[in-house]
Protein backbone atom coordinates (compact mmCIF):
# COMPACT_ATOMS: atom_id res chain seq x y z
CA UNK A 1 0.00 0.00 0.00
CA UNK A 2 1.77 3.58 -1.31
CA UNK A 3 1.74 6.39 1.57
CA UNK A 4 -1.20 9.03 0.34
CA UNK A 5 0.70 11.76 -1.24
CA UNK A 6 -1.92 14.01 -0.81
CA UNK A 7 -1.17 14.05 2.75
CA UNK A 8 2.58 13.86 3.26
CA UNK A 9 5.35 16.43 2.57
CA UNK A 10 8.38 14.96 0.88
CA UNK A 11 10.78 15.72 3.92
CA UNK A 12 13.86 14.15 4.49
CA UNK A 13 14.07 14.59 8.20
CA UNK A 14 10.42 14.05 9.04
CA UNK A 15 6.67 13.53 8.43
CA UNK A 16 4.38 16.57 8.85
CA UNK A 17 1.33 16.61 7.29
CA UNK A 18 0.68 18.69 4.24
CA UNK A 19 -2.16 20.03 1.60
CA UNK A 20 -2.55 18.66 -1.54
CA UNK A 21 0.20 18.90 -3.61
CA UNK A 22 3.00 19.41 -1.46
CA UNK A 23 5.23 16.42 -2.42
CA UNK A 24 6.71 17.76 -5.57
CA UNK A 25 8.48 15.34 -8.20
CA UNK A 26 11.94 16.88 -7.70
CA UNK A 27 11.48 16.67 -3.98
CA UNK A 28 10.79 13.07 -4.11
CA UNK A 29 13.72 12.33 -6.41
CA UNK A 30 16.17 14.25 -4.24
CA UNK A 31 15.67 11.27 -1.99
CA UNK A 32 17.65 8.83 -3.81
CA UNK A 33 18.15 5.38 -4.17
CA UNK A 34 16.19 2.73 -1.29
CA UNK A 35 18.73 0.58 0.61
CA UNK A 36 18.63 -2.61 -0.89
CA UNK A 37 19.10 -4.64 2.42
CA UNK A 38 16.50 -6.85 3.96
CA UNK A 39 15.33 -7.02 7.03
CA UNK A 40 17.34 -9.84 8.44
CA UNK A 41 20.57 -7.99 6.82
CA UNK A 42 19.50 -4.89 8.25
CA UNK A 43 19.11 -6.41 11.70
CA UNK A 44 22.38 -8.34 11.26
CA UNK A 45 24.18 -4.46 11.20
CA UNK A 46 22.60 -3.57 13.99
CA UNK A 47 23.93 -6.98 15.98
CA UNK A 48 27.01 -6.29 14.32
CA UNK A 49 27.46 -2.60 15.66
CA UNK A 50 26.29 -3.53 19.03
CA UNK A 51 28.96 -6.08 19.36
CA UNK A 52 31.81 -3.77 18.31
CA UNK A 53 30.55 -0.66 20.64
CA UNK A 54 30.49 -3.64 23.71
CA UNK A 55 34.23 -4.38 22.74
CA UNK A 56 35.67 -0.46 22.11
CA UNK A 57 36.57 -0.84 18.86
CA UNK A 58 37.30 1.93 16.95
CA UNK A 59 33.96 3.81 15.07
CA UNK A 60 33.46 3.43 11.55
CA UNK A 61 36.01 5.15 9.48
CA UNK A 62 34.15 7.69 6.93
CA UNK A 63 30.46 7.43 8.77
CA UNK A 64 30.76 11.18 9.88
CA UNK A 65 33.34 12.89 8.01
CA UNK A 66 32.97 15.92 5.73
CA UNK A 67 32.74 13.05 2.46
CA UNK A 68 29.93 11.75 3.91
CA UNK A 69 27.82 15.01 5.00
CA UNK A 70 28.03 15.62 1.41
CA UNK A 71 26.57 12.35 0.21
CA UNK A 72 23.57 12.21 2.33
CA UNK A 73 23.00 15.87 1.43
CA UNK A 74 21.62 14.68 -1.90
CA UNK A 75 19.12 12.35 -0.31
CA UNK A 76 19.27 9.74 2.52
CA UNK A 77 18.89 5.95 2.52
CA UNK A 78 18.75 4.82 5.99
CA UNK A 79 17.81 0.93 6.94
CA UNK A 80 16.39 1.20 9.95
CA UNK A 81 13.60 3.27 11.82
CA UNK A 82 14.71 3.24 15.37
CA UNK A 83 12.24 4.07 17.82
CA UNK A 84 13.81 4.85 21.07
CA UNK A 85 14.04 6.74 24.64
CA UNK A 86 15.04 10.45 25.05
CA UNK A 87 17.28 9.50 27.62
CA UNK A 88 20.87 11.01 27.12
CA UNK A 89 22.84 7.51 28.04
CA UNK A 90 21.10 6.23 24.91
CA UNK A 91 22.32 7.54 21.76
CA UNK A 92 21.38 4.76 19.11
CA UNK A 93 23.75 5.86 16.25
CA UNK A 94 27.11 5.53 19.40
CA UNK A 95 25.52 1.64 20.15
CA UNK A 96 24.94 0.25 17.11
CA UNK A 97 28.02 1.44 15.28
CA UNK A 98 26.11 3.56 12.49
CA UNK A 99 26.77 6.68 11.05
CA UNK A 100 25.27 9.47 9.16
CA UNK A 101 21.86 8.65 7.41
CA UNK A 102 21.83 5.45 8.51
CA UNK A 103 19.23 5.47 10.83
CA UNK A 104 15.69 7.25 10.98
CA UNK A 105 15.46 7.90 14.41
CA UNK A 106 11.84 8.82 16.68
CA UNK A 107 12.81 9.42 20.25
CA UNK A 108 10.30 10.39 23.12
CA UNK A 109 10.77 9.94 26.90
CA UNK A 110 9.39 6.34 27.38
CA UNK A 111 9.40 5.38 23.57
CA UNK A 112 6.01 5.40 23.24
CA UNK A 113 4.28 5.93 19.62
CA UNK A 114 1.45 8.66 19.40
CA UNK A 115 0.00 10.10 16.27
CA UNK A 116 3.12 11.86 15.23
CA UNK A 117 5.47 9.33 16.39
CA UNK A 118 3.39 7.21 13.67
CA UNK A 119 3.52 9.69 11.20
CA UNK A 120 7.07 9.82 11.14
CA UNK A 121 7.68 5.81 11.53
CA UNK A 122 5.20 5.14 8.22
CA UNK A 123 7.23 7.74 6.48
CA UNK A 124 10.39 5.94 6.89
CA UNK A 125 8.75 2.71 5.72
CA UNK A 126 6.66 4.07 3.06
CA UNK A 127 8.87 6.92 1.74
CA UNK A 128 12.31 6.08 2.12
CA UNK A 129 11.97 2.14 1.93
CA UNK A 130 13.41 1.30 5.65
CA UNK A 131 12.95 -2.58 6.02
CA UNK A 132 13.68 -2.43 9.45
CA UNK A 133 11.56 -0.96 12.61
CA UNK A 134 13.47 -1.34 16.34
CA UNK A 135 11.70 -0.53 19.44
CA UNK A 136 13.91 -0.14 21.75
CA UNK A 137 14.03 0.06 25.38
CA UNK A 138 16.76 0.60 28.05
CA UNK A 139 17.43 -0.37 32.04
CA UNK A 140 16.42 2.04 34.08
CA UNK A 141 14.29 4.19 31.90
CA UNK A 142 13.04 6.95 33.70
CA UNK A 143 9.56 7.15 32.39
CA UNK A 144 8.81 3.37 33.21
CA UNK A 145 9.82 4.15 36.45
CA UNK A 146 7.29 7.21 37.01
CA UNK A 147 4.73 4.76 35.47
CA UNK A 148 5.86 2.12 38.15
CA UNK A 149 5.22 4.61 40.66
CA UNK A 150 1.76 5.51 39.28
CA UNK A 151 0.46 2.21 39.97
CA UNK A 152 2.43 1.35 43.51
CA UNK A 153 1.69 4.56 45.10
CA UNK A 154 -0.31 6.48 43.02
CA UNK A 155 1.97 8.72 42.16
CA UNK A 156 0.74 12.33 39.92
CA UNK A 157 2.97 14.06 37.77
CA UNK A 158 2.84 17.80 36.49
CA UNK A 159 1.97 19.28 33.29
CA UNK A 160 2.41 16.82 29.93
CA UNK A 161 4.10 14.72 32.00
CA UNK A 162 0.87 12.64 33.73
CA UNK A 163 0.04 12.48 29.94
CA UNK A 164 3.35 11.36 28.67
CA UNK A 165 3.45 8.25 31.20
CA UNK A 166 -0.19 6.83 30.80
CA UNK A 167 0.65 4.43 27.32
CA UNK A 168 2.95 3.33 29.67
CA UNK A 169 1.11 2.76 32.51
CA UNK A 170 -0.66 -1.00 30.92
CA UNK A 171 3.02 -2.25 30.84
CA UNK A 172 3.31 -2.36 34.29
CA UNK A 173 -0.12 -3.43 35.39
CA UNK A 174 1.16 -6.37 32.45
CA UNK A 175 4.49 -6.74 34.46
CA UNK A 176 2.87 -7.14 37.91
CA UNK A 177 3.35 -10.50 39.23
CA UNK A 178 6.05 -11.50 36.69
CA UNK A 179 9.17 -13.01 38.66
CA UNK A 180 12.47 -10.92 38.49
CA UNK A 181 12.40 -6.78 39.01
CA UNK A 182 9.27 -4.47 38.02
CA UNK A 183 10.76 -2.16 36.89
CA UNK A 184 12.90 -3.93 34.26
CA UNK A 185 9.69 -6.40 33.35
CA UNK A 186 7.73 -3.47 32.40
CA UNK A 187 10.53 -1.82 30.48
CA UNK A 188 9.95 -4.98 28.28
CA UNK A 189 6.53 -5.11 28.54
CA UNK A 190 6.51 -1.38 26.96
CA UNK A 191 8.30 -2.64 23.97
CA UNK A 192 6.61 -5.60 23.20
CA UNK A 193 2.90 -3.89 23.27
CA UNK A 194 4.53 -1.00 20.60
CA UNK A 195 5.91 -4.03 18.61
CA UNK A 196 2.04 -5.29 18.67
CA UNK A 197 0.67 -2.31 17.82
CA UNK A 198 3.37 -1.10 14.84
CA UNK A 199 3.02 -4.68 13.36
CA UNK A 200 -1.40 -5.05 13.70
CA UNK A 201 -2.71 -1.37 14.17
CA UNK A 202 -1.88 0.46 10.79
CA UNK A 203 -2.20 -0.98 7.47
CA UNK A 204 1.12 1.39 6.07
CA UNK A 205 3.02 -1.31 8.35
CA UNK A 206 1.00 -4.37 8.60
CA UNK A 207 0.82 -5.34 4.81
CA UNK A 208 4.76 -5.27 4.16
CA UNK A 209 5.01 -7.31 7.53
CA UNK A 210 3.24 -9.70 5.64
CA UNK A 211 4.81 -9.82 2.88
CA UNK A 212 7.92 -9.79 4.49
CA UNK A 213 9.16 -6.96 3.56
CA UNK A 214 9.44 -5.22 6.70
CA UNK A 215 10.44 -6.45 10.44
CA UNK A 216 9.35 -5.32 13.29
CA UNK A 217 11.52 -6.16 16.39
CA UNK A 218 11.59 -5.26 19.86
CA UNK A 219 15.12 -4.67 22.19
CA UNK A 220 16.37 -3.49 25.67
CA UNK A 221 19.94 -1.67 26.20
CA UNK A 222 21.68 -2.37 29.31
CA UNK A 223 23.56 0.82 30.49
CA UNK A 224 26.27 -1.11 32.17
CA UNK A 225 27.81 -3.21 29.75
CA UNK A 226 26.11 -1.23 26.44
CA UNK A 227 25.01 -4.41 24.91
CA UNK A 228 21.25 -4.90 23.16
CA UNK A 229 19.40 -7.69 23.78
CA UNK A 230 16.81 -8.36 21.06
CA UNK A 231 13.66 -10.00 21.71
CA UNK A 232 10.31 -10.13 20.65
CA UNK A 233 11.74 -10.67 16.89
CA UNK A 234 8.92 -12.45 15.72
Amino acid sequence: MRLDRRRFVACACCAALAPLGAIAPKARAAEGKRTDLSPDQALALLKEGNRSFTTDAPFRRGATDRDRRIEIARGQTPFVVLVGCSDSRVPPELLFGRGLGELFIVRNAGNTVDSTAMGSIEYGVVELGVPLIVVLGHEKCGAVQAAVSVVKDNAVFPGSIGRMVEPIVPAVLRAQGQPGDLLDNAVRENVRRTVLRLRTAEALLADPVKAGKLKIVGARYDLDDGSVDFFEEG
